[in-house]
């Protein structure tokens, strides 16, 4: 017998050889009904593998997030196999599940396929779903696996296994379809009630621009048509959301062809939302003791070989730069830190100074893949709001800590209610991504750990999601759509004060290394505010917002009036403009409202005899007519309400 731990801490026996399956029926029939993917001793695995030893145990159905990507990943391959059927002889290459969804790359060879093949691929997935189709797991030898996609033609498939050890390789058959996979997978075909193929894409086979482009093509599936439904509203909406189409129409940013790909150009209104975010953390940093410091765009390769960036992303940036000196190298520079460890290692450090907490709203450079570039969510140029603070291991907890509590500022202040903090670990089976000694990552770790903890953070544990020199807290904020972004990062590293031999004179007068954190509450300007935007559907809070106001004269005897309260309002720190085009004022209030100018003062022979204006508030309507004193309270208190929160 063997004991299963279930997640309750209830233990139950089992007859030794018995499958997740058979555990779920013991339980209830409604849960072998609705349950899809099983996890024993922390690992998934298929519902149909015998358990051999105690473990603890946990089923797993669609409304957890295991659950959900594992059905994607099963769609993809019930995907694949409708494809097959309907384009034979084409090539499969790799087909994951997704945050939303899944996708599949396929290589259609002669065939010409569009969007609107979308629906008949859509109706092949569907009817093979109905079938129940069952996934069955086979360990193949790798000598077997070659001859199976010999025989299919398949130079990708074929690539894949040359870099898998034998003993090592399953191959998963559901229908007529078999495919190179490690799963595990859904019972079967049955639990896919409804399906939507979302769209097309190009895609270079393992993501080279040098190797063949693929077609990859998106999907999503859910149990219910109901889920189905709400989902593609959810889409709908987002679209109306999408950062890239409200940047355009109130014109925030651009980019353009001939300045480079990835590169935005920051229009004024967009200037503005920026240095207005820029300055409210920047205030929060002072309050918090952090200096402001400034370092150049470019660095000395030896700076990277150094801190340990040219060995991990050397291949991945831009190319160097070269000077008439034959012995100098330079690099667009792709991380703050190295700079910043100089700085601090510019004049002897003692203990009494520590911590030291440099801030710097540092422009870096990072080369992307042409078919990586995403509006701001993913550039080549980027600013973050990073900082680096250099402390004692005794002082590392509670700037931890500190930390945190700027980054929980930010949140609340933005409406960002919904997040989660993800401690990102090293990868336990392959340390070689990573630098420095374990002693040090297990320090740092446990650090965090309990920062965390003591900060009662609701938080998920990720192995192999820390940075290369050390573990870190990620926060993964919800928006209004309830998509996931990670916004905000925390990391401690033992590993860059070793590599720069950075020290201070501790109290035994002795020299020490200090630990570094690095932070950034809002990870890269660029992706914060294209998150910010999507949240709100381009509606910001009005401390935030371009244009506070705008002041809508109903015919032109009216425009210098209408100038004199702008100039009153614009001296009071309140943003605005007149509308002064020949237009009917009912076609500038819609005009006022599309651009989501937050307020609209209407002026007309009354208010100016009574040197009043006429205010409606966007979403709300009319407001009455007050003075303009009254006005700017109104404005004032709001912003001072949207920015009460406190560090």
């Amino acid at each position: 017998m063997i004991k299963i731990t279930f997640p309750d801490g209830s233990i139950r026996e089992y007859q030794k050889g018995t499958n997740s399956m058979d555990i779920a029926k013991s339980i209830s029939e409604g849960l072998a009904r609705n349950v899809l993917i099983a996890k024993v001793n922390g690992k998934l695995q298929d519902l149909s593998l015998p358990i051999n030893e105690d473990a603890a145990f946990e089923l797993l159905t669609w409304k957890d997030k295991e659950g959900k990507s594992t059905m994607w990943h099963s769609s993809a391959h019930l995907m694949a196999e409708a494809l097959e059927q309907l384009y034979p002889g084409i090539k499969l290459a790799i087909g994951p599940p997704i945050a939303r969804g899944f996708y599949y790359d396929v290589d259609f060879c002669d065939y010409q396929i569009s969007e609107k093949d979308l629906p008949k691929v859509e109706q092949k997935m569907k009817e093979l779903a109905k079938q129940k189709l069952t996934f069955t797991r086979k360990e193949v030898s790798k000598s077997d696996a070659v001859s199976y996609f010999e025989k299919k033609e398949d130079p990708y498939k074929l690539e894949l296994i040359s870099e898998l050890e034998d003993g090592n390789i399953t191959f998963y058959t559901q229908g007529s379809f078999t495919d190179l996979c490690k799963g595990p997978h859904i019972p079967h075909t049955g639990h896919i009630k409804a399906i939507k193929l979302l769209s097309i894409a190009g895609a270079y086979w393992r993501g080279d621009e040098k190797k063949k482009q693929l077609t990859r093509i998106y999907g999503v599936s859910f149990p219910k048509k109901s889920e189905l439904v709400e989902h593609l509203e959810i889409l709908e909406e987002a679209k109306k959301r999408d950062h890239r189409k409200l940047g355009k129409e109130l014109e925030l940013f651009t980019f353009s062809q001939k300045v480079g790909q990835g590169l935005p150009l920051w229009l004024p209104n967009g200037t503005a939302l920026r240095e207005r975010l820029e300055n409210f953390l920047k205030e929060a940093q002072k309050k918090a003791g952090y200096d402001q410091v400034i370092t150049p765009h470019i660095g000395n390769k030896d700076l990277y070989v150094c801190s340990g960036h040219y060995e991990k992303y050397g291949e991945d940036s831009f190319q160097p730069i070269r000077t008439p000196d034959p012995n100098e190298e330079f690099y667009l520079k792709p991380m703050n830190c190295p700079h910043h460890c100089e700085i601090f290692k510019s004049k002897p450090r003692s203990y009494k100074d520590l911590p030291e907490r440099f801030a710097e709203f540092g422009t870096v450079y990072r080369y992307e893949q042409s078919g990586e570039l995403h509006g701001l969510t993913r550039v080549r140029g980027f600013t973050q709001d990073d900082a680096h603070i250099f402390c004692t291991q005794e002082q590392v907890k509670q700037e931890f800590m500190n930390v945190i509590d700027i980054v929980l500022y930010v949140f609340k202040t933005l409406d960002f209610k919904n997040f989660k903090a993800q401690i990102s670990l090293r990868d336990l089976k392959d340390k070689s991504k990573y630098i420095g000694a374990d002693n040090n990552w297990k320090k740092a770790e446990q650090a965090i750990i309990e920062a965390a903890e003591e900060k009662k953070l609701d938080t998920v544990v990720e192995y192999g999601e820390a940075a290369f020199y050390g573990p870190k807290l990620d926060f993964m904020v919800q928006d209004a759509l309830g998509r996931e972004w990670q916004l905000g990062t925390i990391q401690v590293d033992y590993n860059l004060p070793e590599r720069f031999e950075l020290e201070y004179t501790g109290k035994d007068n002795q020299k020490h290394r200090p630990v570094m954190i690095h932070r950034a509450p809002f990870g890269s300007m660029e992706r914060f505010v294209a998150v910010l935007i999507e949240h709100c559907a381009g509606d910001f809070p009005l401390w935030l917002t371009a244009k506070q106001f705008v002041l809508l004269p109903i015919s032109d005897n009216y425009n210098e009036y209408a100038e004199k309260i702008s100039n009153l309002l614009n001296f009071s720190d309140i943003r605005g403009l007149v509308d002064d085009r020949s237009e009917k004022v009912g076609k500038k209030i819609r005009d006022a409202e599309m651009a989501k100018v937050p307020f609209m003062l209407i002026i007309g022979e009354k208010e100016v005899s009574s040197e009043t204006v006429s205010v409606r508030k966007r979403g709300e309507g009319d407001l009455g007519t007050m003075c303009v004193s009254d006005f700017e309270k109104l404005v004032k208190k709001a912003v001072e309400k949207e920015l009460s929160q406190e560090l």
